[in-house]
């Protein structure tokens, strides 16, 4: 599974964060690394803790927060993802078609107003 930050996706100016090229059981690990991470307790976590995800170009950490805000940065590097425990458990639930099958779809993992998208696809396309 590979992390990586694109810009300027649209004619609107928006950016992507991506998360791409896995399989079937990286789908399965990916949900249950976002499970853990709610059932931890913890603020945030670093994607880079998992092994399975190699990050390119970019760093992303989930954070708890008291608002939906979504994907943020200050220097197109760095990222955290700033969800309340609610919107990680609807992405928990957005994930779990990948975790069924082998599947060329895609989602993204929410639906903020925000500047920046979190892809979910296996091919990379949207």
């Amino acid at each position: 599974m590979r992390l990586d930050y694109i810009k300027n996706t649209n004619e609107y100016g928006d950016d992507m964060i991506r998360l791409y090229e896995f399989s079937l059981l990286e789908s399965i690990k990916f949900k249950q690394f976002v499970q853990d991470f709610l059932d931890s307790g913890e603020n945030q976590i670093n994607l880079s803790k998992a092994d399975f995800i190699e990050p390119r170009n970019c760093t992303l950490v989930f954070c708890i927060s008291e608002e939906d805000e979504g994907i943020v940065s200050t220097d197109g590097i760095n990222f955290s993802c700033n969800l309340t425990r609610s919107a990680y458990l609807r992405m928990i639930t957005l994930l779990e078609p990948f975790c069924k099958r082998e599947t060329s779809g895609y989602q993204f993992l929410y639906d903020i107003d925000s500047p920046t998208d979190f892809l979910f696809s296996p091919a990379g396309s949207w």
